[in-house]
């Protein structure tokens, strides 16, 4: 489908010399990864979003471009180098994300903490985000998380129950679901956060439902976006909703409890994360 005018003609895409520094770091980040439309911006600020455990994923999912390759083993010395680059950066909000790494025990639990706790000794006044994938649902992966007192989770439901077998395929909707409950339950003070795309097929009365599941969940922070394919291999684009749907749903979000909502056709889930982190 062809890019509607509210999306056609922005700046999707750029460079920075933050580009150097990540590379310099031999990390990777998700903006560059996955093709954030967002990419050119956030870096010129700069910020960005790290991808840690490699940059192989031992899933497939349909609307993302990370490649599908079985992946080497956790690099023991990444945690310092994100920390490190972070600290040239300047950041005082920290988004670390990773590929799913259904291959190893913990599904990289340990190592999310590891860059965690780097941060921490480097940067000991800024706020970490963590991005995590599902873990299998363990919740001992879960709570090694936990342990090292990120400011946010973050999970992504991605989409709605129908879609999942499609769009997430190894993933599962009531454990998502299910992950973000027990994150809440376990560490209460720390602030839970998901987001799902629009333009996949999904069915209004079937985007209120992941909502009120999510709000039921406990989850505080709702990003929802625009689902733009990253290449030809993925999944084709459905539809392109109106702006206006998309705030729509922001003030509906808000309604439902939400402590804040960030919804548009170029929102992401770690696009201004720390702007939305100062709503908490």
């Amino acid at each position: 489908m062809r890019l509607p005018a509210w999306i056609r003609g922005q700046n999707l895409t750029g460079s920075h010399q933050t580009k150097n520094l990540i590379r310099r770091h031999g990390l990777s980040t998700v903006c560059e990864e996955a093709r954030c439309p967002n990419r050119g911006r956030c870096f010129s600020k700069p910020t960005a979003t790290f991808m840690i455990l490699g940059r192989s994923c031992t899933r497939n999912c349909g609307f993302c471009s990370v490649e599908s390759l079985p992946p080497g083993p956790p690099d023991p010395y990444e945690p310092q180098r994100v920390a490190d680059a972070a600290r040239e950066l300047g950041l005082k909000y920290v988004v670390v994300t990773s590929v799913t790494r259904d291959d190893l025990p913990d599904g990289g639990a340990a190592h999310f903490a590891m860059t965690v706790r780097a941060l921490r000794q480097r940067l000991p006044d800024a706020k970490v985000e963590v991005l995590t994938p599902d873990f299998l649902g363990s919740s001992p992966a879960l709570r090694t998380v936990l342990e090292s007192s990120p400011d946010v989770f973050n999970h992504n439901m991605e989409t709605v129950r129908r879609l999942y077998k499609t769009v997430r395929p190894g993933a599962d909707y009531d454990r998502s679901l299910m992950l973000l409950r027990r994150a809440k339950q376990t560490a209460p003070s720390i602030t839970t956060k998901s987001g799902f795309m629009l333009g996949l097929g999904e069915a209004p009365e079937e985007i209120y439902e992941l909502m009120g599941d999510l709000r039921l969940s406990g989850c505080d922070i709702l990003t929802i976006g625009q689902y733009l394919r990253p290449t030809r291999k993925n999944l084709p684009v459905v539809e392109y909703p109106d702006p206006g749907v998309f705030e729509g749903l922001r003030i509906k979000a808000l309604d439902m409890g939400f402590i804040h909502a960030a919804s548009g056709p170029l929102v992401r889930s770690s696009m201004n994360a720390e702007e939305m982190y100062g709503h908490v």
